[in-house]
Order: structure tokens, then sequence, then C-alpha cells
């Protein structure tokens, strides 16, 4: 279907007249207006996470402003219930309320009001007691550079959508001449602040960039969402002790660079905060009735250690590169991606919903958990084909590229910053599958491809489904790669890779019920423009059994 943007941003009170109310108040009124949208988010049986904005008025001082929130569950709010909000400085004039006391399997609308300023109205659905189907949109990795957030358009115009998960990579730290420069949208996709985000400042209007996005608000105010961060909310391939893409020389301490990026992501997100000192444990649970229970789990601040690099890590020995050596550094036990707490917690978790009764257990995960080794481009396309397209590259693009065709003769997986990179680590959440007698369905997301995996242990047990969400806007290594036979290379090259997309821009579409899952990978036709039309490009199916789930069919 075509997407028509003003019909878009009418549905969520962001059409002529919520935006003519908007101006006037920020014009008019000491309060302020509602430039961010709203937002709902971390759903349970009992309540939500309601989010919103202020920006003060020009000349506004640092005093705290008194405003109240509306709820109901009537769309026009005609008797809803008030409570009393504030917007302070101290956290950038957001205003997030964890609301108690809703029923269960409920939706909700609801409003801000400070003084005359109204916020667009939003809805969102409480976790139901028993249920027997669960709606969930899966999204990652938006590069507002790069291109119009069309998959979020397309998910707010969902009919039914009583969750939408995000697995991470909501912002981007990179400058504008940065990562997605010279994208044919980036000239209208003007970024703030310009330059790479490093301060609690810099990280802050970011946030409020990417949620000035009309395509965004609308998704946000469509339904709840339940969120966790990858790496690019601080910094790119970052773990417990530092990132790629920050030099301590340059860029000054990573732990105060963290503190900033975690303390803009809380106040600018609509996520239930931690309680205690340990900011970077977000990985928590939610029970759709007794049809599903979804983990959300963490795997970038909290206990991971530093990817391996080819570059850095392989070693040569008599001339040649010692594969052994580095995979037995790969293979290490010790090395850590969610840290032995995280993982006693998944276990638990694993074995208290399968005793419940619940039909699937849903792993939110931020990175692809299935084996893939790196296909040979080379050989595939020919000798004359392989060498024009190297030359269209630019140089490091090239170098790149033959680095990862040389890997194709060795066991070395593709992304090192995957659960490849910790297959000691994978095994672990593999036997915690297998204990609880779970039936897994994995989501991931950063790596901007769809996938459809059937993941299986070391021994070659067939352990749990996966489905990959492409990224909203981040370019995947077929953008890179014009021409080249790409994903049948990848399927051809991997046996749990069933199929994938790298070009491809959207979301997936999960449907649960107690017969089956049903994953659709939905693709926006482009993200150059903003008008566009959504399709579905494959659907997959599981069924549950009573020690694992089914292939895909």
């Amino acid at each position: 279907m075509t997407i028509d943007r003003r019909r878009l941003l009418a549905g969520f009170g962001l059409g002529a007249s919520a935006m003519a109310t908007t101006a006037q108040a920020h014009g008019g009124h000491a309060m302020g207006a509602f430039e961010h949208g709203v937002a709902a988010g971390d759903p349970l049986q009992d309540r939500l996470i309601l989010w919103t904005r202020l920006t003060p008025h020009d000349g506004h001082g640092l005093e705290d402003i008194d405003g109240e929130l509306r709820i109901g569950t009537d769309a026009r709010l005609a008797k809803p219930r008030v409570i009393k909000v504030a917007a302070t400085a101290d956290r950038d004039w957001t205003v997030k309320i964890d609301v108690d006391g809703l029923k269960a399997g409920t939706e909700y609308f609801y409003q801000f009001r400070f003084g005359e300023a109204v916020s667009p109205v939003g809805r969102a659905k409480t976790l139901p007691q028993k249920t027997d189907e669960v709606v969930l949109a899966v999204a990652s990795c938006a590069l507002f550079v790069h291109g119009y957030f069309n998959a979020y358009g397309a998910i707010a115009q969902m009919d039914r959508v009583d969750a939408v998960l995000h697995l991470g990579d909501y912002i981007y730290e990179y400058g504008a001449d940065q990562y997605g420069a010279g994208a044919p949208a980036s000239a209208a996709r003007k970024l703030d602040p310009p330059t790479e985000i490093i301060t609690l400042a810099d990280y802050r209007r970011r946030h409020a960039c990417y949620k000035g996005d009309p395509n965004l608000q609308a998704a946000h105010a469509r339904a709840a969402w339940i969120v966790v961060w990858d790496d690019h909310e601080t910094a790119n391939d970052s773990w417990v002790g530092g990132a790629e893409n920050h030099s301590p020389a340059s860029e000054g301490d990573w732990g105060a660079r963290k503190a900033a990026a975690l303390k803009a992501y809380f106040e600018w997100m609509p996520i239930r905060e931690p309680k205690g000192p340990m900011s970077e444990a977000i990985y928590r649970s939610f029970r759709f009735g007794d049809l599903a229970t979804l983990l959300m789990t963490e795997t970038r601040l909290t206990a991971r250690g530093q990817p391996l690099d080819v570059g850095k890590d392989l070693t040569i020995v008599d001339g040649k590169p010692d594969i052994a050596g580095f995979m037995r550094k790969i293979h290490d036990p010790s090395r850590q991606l969610m840290g032995e707490k995280q993982e006693a917690w998944l276990a638990e978790e694993l074995k208290r919903s399968v005793q419940a009764g619940d039909v699937w257990q849903v792993i939110g995960n931020q990175i692809v958990m299935g084996k893939v080794l790196s296909p040979d481009l080379r050989k595939a396309m020919g000798e004359e084909a392989w060498g024009r397209m190297l030359s269209q590259m630019p140089e490091a693009v090239a170098q790149a590229v033959t680095i990862s065709s040389q890997l194709s003769a060795t066991p070395i997986p593709v992304n090192l910053d995957q659960w490849d990179g910790y297959p000691a680590a994978r095994e672990r959440v593999y036997a915690a599958f297998k204990a609880a007698r779970a039936r897994p369905i994995v989501l991931a997301g950063d790596s901007h491809s769809f996938w459809a995996n059937e993941l299986s242990d070391e021994a070659g047990t067939l352990i749990a489904a996966e489905f990959g969400a492409t990224g909203v806007t981040s370019p995947g290594f077929a953008d890179l790669l014009p021409g080249a036979p790409l994903n049948e290379a990848i399927v051809a090259r991997n046996p749990e890779v069933k199929w994938c997309d790298s070009a491809a821009k959207g979301f997936v579409k999960l449907t649960l019920t107690r017969a089956k899952a049903t994953a659709e990978m939905v693709a926006v036709s482009t993200i150059d423009a903003p008008a566009y039309e959504v399709k579905t490009l494959k659907t997959f199916t599981v069924t549950p059994d009573g020690t694992g789930v089914s292939r895909l069919s």
C-alpha cells in the first residue's frame, strides 16, 4: 500500500490543527510546546510508562514546570484520570511517569497538558492476563541521515500491534559527514548536532533530533514500545571497557561518555529505569498472558568482553596466519557477552515461563545469534565481475570486501561483534534453552539485514528459530556490494541461514498464537523519499513442540 504522509500525521494528532496548536503554544504561552510527541513503554498487566518532553518557551529559566497527564480508555478522553506531572531541567524537560492501577489487556489513551499547551494523544495496551494472539513489530537500526523513517510510518499504520520491540541503534553517534553521508536523502535530513556526540548535551540533542521525526512520533503514539540499546546509543562496537569509536586521548574518559549517553537515554526513552547502581543492567521480562514471555537481554555494557579483531588478534606464525590459534581465542570459555548474573537470570526466567505453561519464550536480543561465515563472493561472481565491482568502490571498502573474501576459506566468522565472536557464551544460552525445555524464538537486530535462521548447538542439535530485523534505514552489506549475489552466497555458505536480505529496509511483524508463530518480513519500497509502499517479502512459520521448535516453513 502507499502511505500518505498527511493522513499518517493526522491520525496521531500531528495533523495541521494539532501542529498549529503546538506552534501557538510555543509562540504565545509561558509553558512551552510539545515538539517531540508522546511515547509509552514497558507495559505490564497493571501499568505503563508514559513519556513526553515539554520544550520550554524561549527565555524560560530553570524552575520546574507543572502540568498534568490525562489517561483513560476513551479515545476522546472525556472522563480521564488526571495525574500531576512536572518537567524539570535536570531531566532535560522530559516527563516520564510509571502509571499504575490499570486494567490488564486494555487499550489506554493518554495526553499531556501544560497550561494551554496540549500534546498529541497516544495509545498503548497493558499486557493481558490471558490471550490467544499477540502481534509485535520488531525494529532496529535507524541511521537518521541515511533515509526517511518510512518503516516507522508503516508500523504506525498497522491495523493491530500490541507492542513495538526496538532492539537497538535507536540513535547513532556519528556526525553528519560520517557514516551514511552522501545518501540521497541526507541533504534533507539535517542532523543535530552535526558533529559526533560525546557530551550529555550532545546526546540529548541527538535524541531530540530523532524524536522530531514525524514518522517516529507516529509509531511511538501507536503502541507501547519495549526497547533496549545496542552499541550506537553510546558508540560503535561498545563493550564493558570501551568502544571501537571512542578514543580516550581525544574524547576523554569512556566511563564519563557512557554515563552521559545512558542518562540521556533514560531521560528520552519510555523505559522503566533499573533500580540500584548498575544502570547498564536493563535486562527484563514481559509476560503476554499465558501465551508468551518476552525476555529482553542486554549484550553491550553489562559484561561484554572486548571483541576480537582479525587485524589485531590474528597472529602470523612462520609467515602464515595462525587460524587455529585465533579460533582458540574465539572459543575461550572465559569470554563473556551477557555475564554470569544475566545468564542465571535468563535460565530462571526460561524455567519459570515453561513451568507456567507459556507456549513461547521470545528472546529480545540485539545481535545475530546464528552462525554466519563469509561467503566466497569472488568465486560466485567470477574474476571479471569481481574486479569491476572492487574498482567502483572506495579503497577502504574494497579492502574490507577483499579480506572478507579471503576469510571465506577459513572457519573465522564474518562478524566477531555478534554471538559468533562469543561462541562459548552462546553454548551456555543454548544449554539454558535445553534445560528449561523451552520453545525459544530469538529476535535480533544490529546487522541491517533480514534473517530467518535455524539455530543449532555445537553438536548439531536444533535449538531455536531466529528472526532478524533489518534496519529502518541503516545500510546493509548489499548496499555496499551492488550487483553481487550476496544473499544467495550467504545461504549457500551457512547451513543455519535459510533466508536473508541485506538490502531491504523495514521491520519484522511477529504474530504468536498457540498453534504457530508467524514472522512476516515487511519492507518499505524506499527510504530516499517520504512517499513509499509496503510489501511483505517473505513469511515464515514455526510450530511448537515439547522440547524446542520445529524447523522453519
